[in-house]
């Protein structure tokens, strides 16, 4: 079985294989390999999972998702390529309180949080810049020297729009030779740098979805991003302060390191089959990587540390903390 087929990190797994189907078997969440001969692909303790993802051609039983339900395992659909379908979420994983207080937020406490946002996307696009030898950021650091002033939600996307622009204009420089970002595309990607980045934001934003529904809060109830019908606002809010550092970061390291080449994509600047596999893995790998928590001080996995967020976002929307601690690398 490849490594990309299968994909398991404490309480997280990655279904890509298509054709297989998830079901249980005692204590156990089984990949089956339904189409072919191979039969039992992969094999998790139930106590142990909190999050099953599915891409593409991937079905499941009954009995597996009453198990879900039973043991508050979420289970989220997304297309071959990572584009978000929808979610199961287990009766368990709503909290009236929790949400209460979410959907009760006033307008200060949601610039609060905002500012905290973009305050953590900002220092960790200059962190990133500064990491890959790129000058001229000082504007990214008058702008962040901006957002304590900010009174309305409006400044601070204000703030952020001129800072991405900034940045955006900057990120050429951290781009191996035959690599050229002029600028940021989406619906469709322009070029291969772009669809790569457009790609990676899209598996965070899943993590981000995840976590959130993982500690009972809303992921479609934002504080920044405007709330339109099937937006998960809120989960994109949180993505903010890891598009630098975690997201666009990973997207270097694989043209950079050579891992993935210009001959890996598509007409339609998507990746190929054999290719989608090698990123599928390579991130799951990235997001086991630890690293030392620049607040808390101990190591961490770059998904833990997603997790943590929601965590301390949580406590924040509850009153048990008076402020949300973004995740900010100063080097």
């Amino acid at each position: 079985m490849k490594a990309a087929e299968q994909l398991f990190d404490d309480s997280v797994v990655y279904v890509t294989r298509q054709g297989a189907q998830v079901r249980v078997d005692g204590g156990r969440v089984v990949v089956w390999d339904v189409d072919g001969d191979e039969g039992e692909l992969a094999g998790f303790p139930v106590e142990k999972l909190d999050t099953v993802n599915i891409f593409g051609n991937v079905n499941f039983t009954t009995p597996f998702v009453r198990k879900a339900n039973e043991n508050g395992i979420v289970l989220n659909y997304f297309s071959q390529r990572g584009k978000y379908r929808g979610s199961f979420v287990p009766q368990k994983n709503t909290i009236a309180e929790v949400r209460r207080k979410q959907y009760a937020l006033d307008e200060d406490e949601k610039l609060a949080i905002a500012r905290a946002f973009v305050d953590a996307k900002i220092r960790n696009s200059r962190t990133l810049l500064h990491r890959k030898g790129v000058k001229g950021t000082g504007k990214l650091e008058d702008l962040q020297a901006r957002l304590p002033k900010a009174r309305h939600l409006n400044e601070v996307r204000g703030t952020e729009g001129e800072a991405a622009e900034e940045y955006f204009a900057l990120l050429d420089g951290t781009l191996t030779s035959g690599w050229t970002f002029e600028t940021r595309s989406r619906r469709p990607p322009e070029d291969h740098i772009n669809s790569l980045m457009s790609l990676t934001y899209t598996m965070m934003k899943n993590e981000c979805i995840s976590a959130l529904r993982q500690y009972n809060l809303d992921p479609f109830l934002g504080v920044m991003h405007a709330d339109r019908h099937g937006r998960p606002s809120l989960a994109l809010d949180l993505q903010e302060e890891f598009r630098p550092i975690f997201c666009d970061a990973f997207a270097v390291r694989l043209v950079n390191r050579g891992t993935l080449t210009h001959d890996d994509f598509r007409k339609d600047n998507k990746l190929n089959d054999d290719a989608i596999k090698t990123y599928f893995d390579k991130w799951d790998d990235y997001l086991q990587e630890e690293f030392t928590h620049p607040h808390f001080e101990y190591k961490v996995s770059r998904r833990k540390a997603v997790r943590m967020q929601a965590i301390l976002l949580r406590k924040m929307i509850v009153g048990e903390m008076d402020e949300y601690h973004a995740l900010r690398f100063k080097r």
